[in-house]
């Protein structure tokens, strides 16, 4: 059984989804642990009901990122993790942390990217008047949000919509979308060679798997 740990920062609606997905085996794979910058962060009581074990490490015990870091790496990987799943986790990693789990770190993020990287993506779809937004599952590297895409899923955006309608749309794309991508990765099929993502063996687009064809 492959090992998995989640980071979060929040809520951890996307955390529970994976959660279940284990529980119902469509994910083969155990998550070890979950890890929060925020003590408070609602997604590590997910953990505890699950049994799953639940660490807080804030950024004030730290005098640098790149100490924090180097801290968290040190934790994880007591956990031995296959995959490490960002889920809604609000740091921007440092390079070291991001080449030590190369190839092997996954995160959402709610856009279509490339459009719209970093904060407030909901409320930029809102003020340029965009037709259609969603959400983008891809591997992480030094770019911000710009790392591989695997898959992502659109939803429409209706006149008179509002932050909170579109974030309840986007939400339930991700959940089903983000348990189906670790559920590859853990599998075996999906891979990032050569700076790009590849889905058994073949060649992903720069949009991720085309799911609806």
């Amino acid at each position: 059984m492959k090992n998995i740990v989640v980071l979060i920062s929040g809520n951890g609606s996307n955390l529970q989804a994976i959660i279940d997905a284990c529980k119902q085996k469509q994910i083969k794979g155990t998550i070890r642990a979950v890890f929060s910058n925020k003590a408070d962060a609602f997604g590590l009581e997910r953990a505890r009901e699950a049994s799953i074990a639940a660490h807080a490490l804030e950024a004030s015990q730290f005098s640098s990122r790149e100490a924090f870091d180097r801290e968290l790496m040190q934790e994880i990987d007591a956990y031995a993790p296959d995959v490490v799943v960002l889920a809604g986790y609000m740091r921007i990693l440092s390079p070291a942390f991001v080449s030590h789990y190369s190839g092997r770190l996954l995160n959402i993020h709610p856009s279509l990217l490339p459009k719209y990287p970093g904060l407030h993506t909901h409320r930029q779809v809102l003020e340029n008047g965009d037709e259609e937004h969603g959400t983008s599952v891809h591997f992480v590297t030094d770019e911000l949000d710009g790392g591989p895409v695997i898959l992502q899923a659109k939803i429409p955006v209706f006149e008179g919509d509002d932050e909170d309608d579109i974030t309840d749309r986007v939400q339930a794309q991700e959940h089903a979308i983000y348990p189906l991508v670790v559920g590859w990765f853990i599998d075996g099929r999906l891979e990032m060679r050569e700076n790009a993502a590849w889905l058994d063996g073949t060649l992903l687009s720069p949009q991720g798997h085309a799911c609806d064809e």
